[in-house]
């Protein structure tokens, strides 16, 4: 009968193990203050050495009966019968009966009848349960010494640890736990060892002696010691870290969990499937933990239901579903939550978003916050597509998700949005550290809603500090571009590395590209890659993009054979961006070989993809083909409005390259590009125009000097300079040559030198003449040579005479075929100006400059030949068409005979 007392109080279930709040802060000295002493606290045996009374040992004066000796009742053997009857009565249900039963006996002060009467209000079988009154029952029940004290006073010390129903009292409960182990009660040894184990608020830590109590109760196979002792031992545990040890006392807890679920124990059943979770104490085994969560499910376990109907998702989803709804209809928020998002997530084929919203709504009746979280996001995703899908603009983010709409539901819509936010805020309100980081998302983004950079921040900041590891890196983000914050690259580092190493492959990634960017933070390539492979690996397929540009483009060591293979990883993962990328370096030969077909495949399957760059990096391909030849491509690209391609094509009509030559269209299309924005038409344009439409072609002109067109500078310099087609203003032409001509462009250098050279527009200045006429020279200006070759042959325009140097310009000039530079060496051997005279020379230079057309070098011929025959009053327009004849026909012997026949007499002719 007393092992029938002693067990009758409902056992606890034990699996998983039930710990109160414990805290490192207590100490052992406060433990021995509490008991009265050091001397005071319980061996590692078990019994405790204390033997004073209880008021010597702290305990405070109203329990001292508790724990205080005094004679053991006379219970007689009626005493014995009236208390098994109120137990038949209560198992018969009739709880109020059985109480009615003891209370003449609790009148008398019988402890058994307080112990039983205190297990029925406990309970609460057949009555409310009422733990304030079952732990004044208890009490009075170890007032007296008897048989049952002990168990009394393990099941208040439970009371007191629970504290639910009334307040929490470890100090109480220590004294209880300690008295119950001294009545024999070995149930209250993992009980108090859990107290002791890391200690609580009022009861320092004693580790040793909680070990030695696990022990004593891991050797009779008690659950609750075993999974103590294998957590104990295990990584972070409260004993020193021992793998082998945690495992052994796992497997024991295993086994008999085992034995007690064999027997249809659903609660054991649960705990083994615990064991086999991620982070369960055997590790990840999924199969044994669904099999055990479904087992608990199948024995009518409603707190497995929801449990089993995840761990099925991924096998059989459609049970999986089914056990989530049964335990969805029992009233099981979490089960309703998990439904609900189970049935809006996008990526699941078909989605039902009206049963979803249904279940999310009855969890969120019932409280649920990560209902309010997973349905406010969700509304607010949908909204996303449905923008993406009426903006592809949207798209050219690398980030940015597939515009296609979910399958299966209705269009987002503002009130989607409206009720999204509210949802998320009020799950903020209540700091969800999720719906913080999605608001901050929201508020940073610009789509859905105007951005609001600093709210975003002080959102982010919040989740942040609640530990949201995406929240982190969003803020990492946001101070590394400044964003609702002062730029702040070390706190960007410092965030962003946080969330990296909680995880975050995002985190990773901006990292990586920011130290290839080396603008917000140093430039560091290794460092860089380094976080873009791991990113990369992580499953970041915009990572792998980053990373295979880089090895194709820079800044990373080139690696065409790597940057092309993650390129097209990333593609086929279904990035757009990576799909641009490839186009464009194909089109370009960076990294990979020029090929405008490839490119013309990467690129058609970005514009698939919806990707806002692919259209603009397509007409970039088929202006390259134009520039190749095919017109049909440039006209493509110029028809889709390409400014570069437009004004191609108009240069092609000007020309006749490829087409018909037609200046009407010419104009058309330059007009066009110029309209769109393109300086080298504006410019081209411009100059068209000066004759027809001098007021239009001097403002196109000036757009595109405005807009640094170098040709457009030197055009308008030069009409200022020489007042062609503008009133003259050598100021406005000289402000327009000048910067040009010191940046090095010999064109603009010659207009300068021979400006200053002839005092065209200026006042003359040999010396400006012959430093811009020697600068455009020497940077192969053909021209300037010849004329700073004449005036320094000849002294001429105030410039000082440097026959040697004068004479190797004009040479060099004339080697290299210019016509001008042949006449002028002509005239000067024929006349002997600067130089010894040479008939012969000077002939072959006038010859070889009449065949080119030149026409004071055909005239100086004709008069020759004319000269040398007498017939110096002969029409001199016979005698260049005679020439005409001569140099036309390309006959050897007509031009050596017309070279010796003048060779004689052509010196003395001016």
């Amino acid at each position: 009968m007393l092992d029938q007392l002693r067990t009758a109080r409902p056992l606890r279930k034990a699996w998983p193990r039930r710990r109160a709040p414990i805290s490192l802060a207590a100490s052992l000295t406060v433990l021995a203050l509490l008991a009265g002493c050091a001397g005071t606290t319980p061996s590692q045996g078990g019994a405790s050495t204390a033997d004073s009374a209880a008021t010597q040992r702290g305990i405070p004066e109203q329990y001292s009966d508790w724990f205080d000796w005094s004679p053991e009742p006379d219970i007689s053997g009626q005493d014995w019968d009236s208390i098994n009857r109120a137990r038949e009565l209560a198992e018969q249900g009739h709880t109020a009966d059985a109480i009615k039963r003891l209370e003449p006996l609790m009148a008398r002060h019988i402890p058994p009848a307080f112990h039983e009467a205190a297990k029925y209000h406990e309970a609460g079988e057949g009555i409310e349960p009422d733990p304030t009154e079952a732990a004044r029952l208890y009490g009075k029940a170890i007032e007296t010494p008897s048989s049952i004290r002990g168990q009394a006073s393990l099941n208040l010390a439970e009371l007191y640890l629970e504290g639910d129903g009334l307040e929490r009292n470890e100090l109480l409960a220590f004294h209880l736990l300690n008295q119950a182990i001294d009545e024999g009660v070995e149930r209250a040894e993992p009980v108090l060892a859990d107290l002791l184990a890391e200690g609580g608020k009022e009861v320092g830590p004693d580790p040793e002696r909680a070990r030695a109590l696990y022990e004593r109760a891991a050797e009779g196979d008690d659950p609750r010691a075993l999974l103590a002792l294998a957590e104990g031992y295990s990584p972070g545990g409260w004993l020193e870290e021992s793998p082998q040890r945690s495992t052994e006392f796992a497997k024991r807890y295993e086994q008999v969990l085992e034995a007690r679920a064999r027997d249809g124990d659903s609660g054991a059943m649960q705990s083994l499937a615990g064991l086999y979770a991620e982070d369960g104490l055997l590790g990840d085994q999924p199969d044994r933990r669904r099999e055990w969560l479904v087992r608990a499910a199948d024995a009518g376990d409603e707190d497995a239901l929801g449990q089993a109907g995840r761990a099925l998702m991924e096998t059989d989803p459609q049970r999986g579903i089914a056990l989530l709804e049964e335990a969805a209809e029992r009233g099981d928020v979490d089960a309703m939550t998990q439904l609900g998002q189970r049935l809006i997530d996008p990526d699941q084929q078909p989605t039902h978003r009206q049963q979803a919203e249904a279940w999310l709504d009855r969890a969120i009746e019932a409280g649920s916050v990560d209902a309010m979280v997973t349905l406010g996001a969700a509304l607010l995703e949908q909204a996303q597509r449905q923008a993406t899908l009426t903006m592809p603009g949207l798209s050219n983010n690398p980030d940015a998700r597939s515009s296609a709409p979910l399958p299966g539901t209705a269009m987002a819509t503002s009130s989607d949005v409206t009720r999204g936010i509210a949802l998320l805020e009020r799950a903020a309100e209540q700091d969800d550290s999720l719906a913080l980081a999605h608001l901050g998302d929201l508020y940073l983004a610009d789509e859905l809603i105007p951005s609001q950079p600093y709210m975003a921040v002080d959102y982010l900041a919040r989740a942040h500090e609640l530990g949201h590891p995406w929240a982190t890196q969003q803020l990492g983000a946001a101070y590394l571009e400044g964003r609702g914050v002062n730029t702040d690259p070390q706190r960007a580092r410092e965030l962003l590395e946080q969330a990296a190493d909680q995880g975050q492959s995002g985190a990773r990634r901006l990292l990586g590209e920011a130290y290839l960017a080396g603008e917000a933070v140093p430039f560091h390539p290794s460092r860089g890659e380094a976080l873009l492979k791991e990113a990369a690996s992580a499953g970041d397929t915009t990572a792998t993009t980053l990373l295979g540009e880089a090895y194709l483009t820079g800044p990373l060591e080139e690696d065409p054979e790597q940057g092309r293979r993650l390129l097209e990883r990333a593609a086929g993962e279904g990035d757009a961006y990576a799909m641009v990328v490839l186009g464009r370096a194909y089109r370009e030969g960076q990294g990979v070989g020029k090929d405008l077909d490839a490119a013309s495949r990467w690129l058609e399957r970005a514009q698939q993809a919806g990707h806002a760059s692919a259209d603009e990096a397509m007409v970039g391909v088929n202006r390259e083909r134009g520039a190749q030849g095919n017109i049909r491509s440039l006209i493509a690209a110029a028809e889709e409005g390409h400014p570069g391609a437009m004004a191609d094509l108009g240069r092609a009509f000007l020309s006749g390259e490829g087409l018909e030559r037609d200046a009407a269209q010419a104009r058309d299309w330059l007009d066009r590009a110029a309209r769109a924005g393109h300086t080298g038409a504006k410019a081209e344009l411009g100059e068209l125009l000066l004759e027809s439409d001098t007021e239009r072609g001097m403002a196109l002109l000036q757009q595109a000097a405005d807009a640094g067109h170098a040709g457009a500078r030197l055009t308008l310099g030069s009409a200022y300079l020489q007042g062609e087609h503008v009133s003259a203003d050598p100021e406005q032409g000289l402000a327009y040559l000048r910067p040009a001509a010191e940046s090095g462009n010999p064109h603009a250098a010659r207009l300068l030198g021979e400006a200053y050279l002839n005092g065209n527009g200026v006042e003359a200045d040999p010396n400006q003449a012959e430093e811009w006429l020697n600068q455009a020279a020497k940077s192969g200006d053909t021209t300037s040579e010849v004329s700073l070759g004449r005036v320094l042959l000849l002294g001429e325009n105030g410039m000082p005479q440097d026959v040697e140097r004068g004479e190797t310009l004009l040479k060099d000039a004339a080697d290299s075929g210019h016509a001008g530079a042949q006449a002028a060496l002509g005239r000067a051997y024929l006349r002997g100006e600067g130089v010894t005279v040479d008939s012969r020379r000077g002939a072959d230079y006038l010859l070889q400059a009449a065949q080119q057309g030149h026409s004071s070098a055909r005239l100086a011929l004709a008069e020759a030949y004319l000269s040398a025959n007498g017939l110096e009053n002969a029409n001199r327009e016979q005698a260049l068409l005679w020439l005409d004849e001569v140099l036309e026909g390309d006959s050897d012997m007509a031009l050596e005979t017309l070279h010796e026949l003048i060779s004689d007499d052509i010196a003395s002719l001016d």
